[in-house]
Parts: C-alpha cells; structure tokens; sequence
C-alpha cells in the first residue's frame, strides 16, 4: 500500500496518471475512494492523487488533530513529493483543508476545485446539525448524517449507491475526533490571498453546507466562479453527475 510519512505522520494516498498534478481532498468521515469517480476521469490527462487525510481511511489515526494539521499535511506531501505546483479537488471538509493550502502557498496552487464547502466553522445554534442537536444526541457522525439524509441530499437512491461503494468507516471515537477537528475555522479574513482561478460549486438541497455558504466563499476569493446545481443536495458530483463533470471538465480546460 502507497503510504507517505509526512509531517509526522503516515499518510494513504493513490495516484495515477500522468501530467499536471490534481490532488484530491474528501469529506469528514470518509477517504479518497469518495472522489474515485472523478479520479478515475481525470487520470487520462493528469496526474492524480486520492489523499487519505489523518485520521481517515488506511492513514494513521491520532488521538487529536487539528484542520490545519490537515492543511500542513498537503503542504508537506507536495514538498516531499517534489510538487511545486498542483491543482486541488476538494469536496465537504476537503474544501475547508483546500482553502487552507490555497491561502498559505498561493503561488501553489493552480486551480481550486471546491464542492458543497464552506469558509468558516458555523454556530452551532443555527448549523443543521445545532437545530436537531435532540435528536441526535448520542448518536456516531455517520449516524447524525443517515437521520438528515432528506435535508442534506436531494436523489437519495444516487447517493446511496455512491456511499455503499465508500468502504472504511470511522469507528465512533475515530469519528468524534475527525469531528473536533473542525470546531473552529474562519478562512474569511484570509482568501483575499488566494490566486488560484476557483470554481465553487453547491447544491441547492444541501442543508449541511447550502448555496450561501459556496457564494460567501467565491465573494471573498478574487474572480472565483459560484455555480449552483439545482437538482443536487451535498453530492452534486454524484446527483447531477453529467452536468458536474462536464462544468469541471470546461473550468480544467480553460
């Protein structure tokens, strides 16, 4: 198994292909074989990297860690690697560790890719997850997002079949510490910095991270494109399949 040990710790990661570099960043919870759809589309024109981000997937586990733990882990995996320059794919937390990288090597990174994200860590008095804390209460992360799946997803039987091919799950302590993570972010003050040409995109029935999360992003990026999918929740990339492909297609091309 490809494993790297970087910034003190031991990462999973797969790649292939060739060309210019395209490194991709999952969800909380979950690893690279999340994005694998769009990895395995890319790979005939770049050189594609899935990342198992620490604490996820085949990656080591630590008892806590921090998202700029993450941010700092991508920094050294390029280092290591010898990668001056890279285009990044984030979806979900892997948005908030993409915007990170983007905001401290800007001369880095080429294009960003970021999908159903956010800048900042929400209130949790107003999050979806704060206004149904009752009923979730005591429940594992993987779990909470089962019980809202109709207010995060918009095709449910798309996503199923997608999350079913996502093995590796979090054990419940595993979770809660990925979770801890990502207490506190504000990215806000810092993406004026960002030079990277930036596509966001949302999903209109994504209740974790809805549209107005994606188009705060792209305010405070210079240039940065916002493009709502009307049809999709959390997963555009999955529930509007074509049409996501072909706009991440059109951005790569440009």
């Amino acid at each position: 198994m490809p494993k790297a040990f970087v910034n003190g710790i031991e990462l999973y990661y797969e790649e292939t292909g060739k060309g210019e570099v395209m490194i991709f960043l999952h969800g909380l919870t979950s690893n690279h074989l999340m994005l694998k759809q769009e990895m395995d589309y890319f790979k005939d024109r770049f050189r594609v990297i899935g990342l198992d981000s620490r604490g996820h997937g085949k990656s080591e586990k630590p008892l806590i860690y921090t998202l700029n733990d993450h941010v700092q882990d991508v920094i050294a995996f390029m280092d290591d690697f010898g990668i001056e320059r890279a285009n990044l794919f984030g979806m979900s937390m892997g948005t908030y560790v993409a915007q990170g990288v983007a905001v401290a090597i800007p001369d880095r990174v080429n294009k960003l890719i970021l999908v159903s994200g956010n800048s900042h860590a929400k209130d949790p008095s107003t999050s979806l997850l704060g206004r149904h804390a009752n009923e979730l209460n005591g429940l594992t992360f993987e779990e909470q997002m089962g019980q809202l799946s109709t207010e995060i997803f918009y095709d449910l039987v798309s996503v199923g079949k997608w999350l079913e091919g996502i093995p590796g799950g979090l054990t419940r302590e595993q979770q809660e510490i990925a979770a801890n993570a990502l207490v506190e972010f504000d990215f806000r003050p810092d993406l004026h910095k960002v030079t990277a040409k930036t596509l966001v995109i949302n999903g209109r029935h994504d209740g974790l991270n809805p549209p107005e999360d994606g188009k705060e992003i792209a305010i405070h990026i210079p240039n940065a494109q916002f493009v709502v999918f009307e049809n999709s929740g959390h997963a555009p990339n999955i529930e509007e399949r074509v049409a996501f492909i072909e706009l991440v297609d059109s951005f790569l091309n440009e």
